[in-house]
């Protein structure tokens, strides 16, 4: 709908105005009106297009006159800026009765444009005159503008995240942010007597900075005019020619928050230097600020981070030379982060997770921080957070942190379609009790935080069961070529079972399984398969596991072709479960190549038959099975080879605001 703009007509004197291309001017005619008027008739020069907006009923008079009837109403516009003030002329004519001409009314008329111009159409540049530029909408033909958050570092002395900054100190910080135009086009002496103001609502301003690009002589200046304590902005010497302004966002979507936020650009009668101004038109642009993007383990890895630790019993310099190997045969980066860096806390995976943010003109990764806050509490934010690598973290307020804080108990699935709803991007896992059940819980502060950034639609499954109650305990996905492009695994104590009696009636039941957590036996699998007690355990946790299966295929969209058993066992300490033997779910998976916990099973035939049953599982999808020994470094502590990794992958080819949420 037009801007419609009111002008008050007299016939005493000429009216002067000034109008924006495109909108409605009203012509009220009320004042101008002489009481023994009966019809008028309209008369403007050639730029300007005059409408008569009339009943149904209401006929124009046979000499092109209009009856004066109450519901009609006159409404001109001018689709060209002026040349010179007042070149556009309206001239409207009161007649009497017997045709006679009784006044005339005259109005002058100077066209500005004013126009407030961002990258609308998402394809990387700045496009003018966008239709409903107010409007964002989602979709492969959706509108609106992308805002990333700045919250990468890229001056490096300084201490915090370039969006704590009111100021640029370095070009390369306005990559990380969104161009927003002000055009404006008249004459001259036009904007001498007006007003433009670039405004934020109260609402928005806490959520986005926005800079002026001044051009002087020596090199550009860059003037913060918009954001938390400044709502509005006049500017000055306005004339034919455009205002760059570099616009960056301060807040992640959040609860209470939608990620939307809309600026305006307004040109203002000002009748007197001190009044507020009256706006003439208003121009408004809107932008959603990125979301913050989880990768699964289907996309490409680029490097993978661990903890070295040198001291103690539980070393973990052979795991590390047994990962080596593995990031050989992927190809891919290995950091090997310094325990005076990590403070000797090797859970990597439980401290952070690597995602992105991405806008049509940048994308680059961002590290969540998770609220866990052991040795590897300052990790992230002093050794990860740099130029392009960007930082997030959400703290729980009253530090009420549990286990289940932890990012091992977050995973995102590879992208899924469920009874025809697409989710490009995957769907966010995270871990809870059951719904209808208290119990420990991931914190608000970041559940809310997750389910906020709308485009990894976030499922909770059943992971309280577990003593140290993550995801990675009991599921992960694997890459394969056929069907969805993926496989889910999940742990299965039935599928143990059955191999182990299998083996058992083949003769090898005084075959040994490593086990235990704190020292370390070897028991029998006719030992195991007479152990009443762990067989109970072990129907409690596959029931727990059942419910997850059925949880996951329903949303999800997975059938049992999409599902494989990995051979477990759990043992029940008091109320809770834990691995019995090194937790095989719990890989490192790198494109085609897996790092699984060697889980020291019985040997058959000089090889371990749960390593053996595995690659049978695997293998023919095109995964390739590396067995890395964690047992004393992260097994016997209540970990496995992912709880102690990380990995950065490649961010989605897909675009995010193509999501239909």
């Amino acid at each position: 709908m037009p801007q419609r703009h009111v002008m008050q007509m007299s016939t005493s004197h000429a009216t002067y105005g000034v109008c924006v291309v495109g909108t409605e001017v009203f012509l009220d005619t009320r004042r101008s009106t002489p009481k023994a008027a009966v019809s008028f008739d309209i008369h403007a020069t050639s730029a300007v297009t005059v409408h008569i907006i009339h009943s149904p009923t209401t006929r124009p008079m046979i000499n092109s006159r209009w009856p004066l009837e109450p519901d009609i109403e006159v409404i001109v516009t001018i689709d060209v800026t002026s040349r010179t003030v007042n070149d556009n002329k309206v001239k409207i004519s009161y007649y009497g009765r017997e045709g006679n001409e009784l006044a005339v009314a005259w109005l002058y008329l100077t066209c500005v444009d004013v126009s407030l111009d961002v990258d609308w159409s998402r394809s990387g540049r700045v496009k003018s005159k966008g239709k409903d530029k107010a409007k964002w909408t989602w979709g492969p033909d959706g509108q609106g503008a992308v805002l990333l958050v700045n919250c990468d570092r890229d001056s490096p002395g300084m201490g915090g995240m370039d969006s704590g900054q009111a100021d640029i100190r370095t070009p390369a910080d306005l990559q990380d942010m969104s161009v927003m135009l002000l055009r404006t086009q008249g004459p001259s002496a036009t904007f001498a007597e007006y007003q433009v103001v670039l405004h934020v609502s109260e609402t928005d301003a806490d959520k986005v900075r926005v800079f002026h690009a001044i051009r002087s002589d020596s090199h550009p200046h860059y003037k913060p005019v918009l954001g938390p304590d400044k709502l509005s902005y006049v500017l000055d010497h306005v004339g034919n020619g455009e205002n760059t302004f570099y616009v960056e966002g301060l807040a992640f979507p959040d609860r209470g928050f939608s990620g939307v936020v809309s600026f305006s650009a307004s040109l203002l009668e000002v009748p007197h230097k001190n009044s507020p101004g009256t706006p003439i038109f208003t121009d408004t642009v809107v932008f959603r600020v990125a979301p913050w993007i989880m990768t699964p383990n289907t996309q490409q890895p680029l490097e993978v981070f661990v903890c070295s630790i040198k001291q103690g019993s539980d070393s973990n310099e052979a795991f590390l030379e047994g990962l080596k190997v593995l990031l050989k045969k992927a190809n891919c980066k290995l950091t090997i982060c310094s325990e005076q860096d990590t403070r000797s806390d090797r859970w990597i995976q439980d401290e952070l997770e690597f995602g992105y943010v991405e806008a049509p003109h940048k994308a680059f990764p961002v590290v969540f921080d998770s609220p866990r806050n052991r040795g590897l509490k300052d990790f992230a934010f002093k050794k990860i957070l740099g130029p392009d690598f960007g930082y997030v973290t959400r703290e729980p307020p009253g530090k009420n942190v549990t286990s289940l804080d932890s990012f091992g108990n977050l995973d995102v699935s590879p992208p899924v379609t469920v009874r025809g709803k697409e989710y490009p991007l995957g769907r966010i896992l995270i871990g809870s009790p059951l719904p209808w059940a208290s119990g420990r819980r991931m914190s608000k502060a970041v559940r809310d935080f997750l389910y906020a950034q709308k485009v990894q639609a976030p499922l909770e499954v059943y992971s309280e069961w577990l003593t140290v109650g993550h995801v990675d305990e009991f599921l992960t996905f694997v890459p394969a070529f056929d069907r969805k492009g993926f496989r889910l695994l999940l742990a299965s104590p039935n599928a143990c079972y059955k191999l182990f009696k299998e083996k058992q009636s083949q003769g090898h039941g005084e075959a040994t399984q490593f086990i235990g957590l704190k020292g370390s036996e070897r028991r029998s699998i006719d030992e195991i398969l007479a152990d009443e007690s762990l067989k109970s355990d072990n129907r409690h946790v596959q029931r727990c596991i059942d419910w997850n299966r059925n949880l996951l295929k329903q949303e999800l969209g997975l059938s049992e072709q999409d599902i494989i058993d990995i051979p477990q066992l759990f043992i029940l300490m008091g109320s809770r479960a834990e691995a019995l033997f090194p937790d095989m779910v719990n890989m490192l998976v790198l494109g085609r190549h897996l790092g699984i916990p060697k889980p020291f099973g019985p040997a058959v035939g000089g090889q371990c038959c749960l390593e053996q049953r595995v690659r049978e599982l695997l293998e023919p999808l095109g995964l390739t099975c590396t067995f890395i020994d964690d047992y004393f470094s992260y097994h016997v502590l209540s970990g496995d080879v992912h709880c102690g990794t990380n990995v950065r992958r490649k961010p989605f080819a897909f675009k995010w605001w193509h999501v239909v949420p």
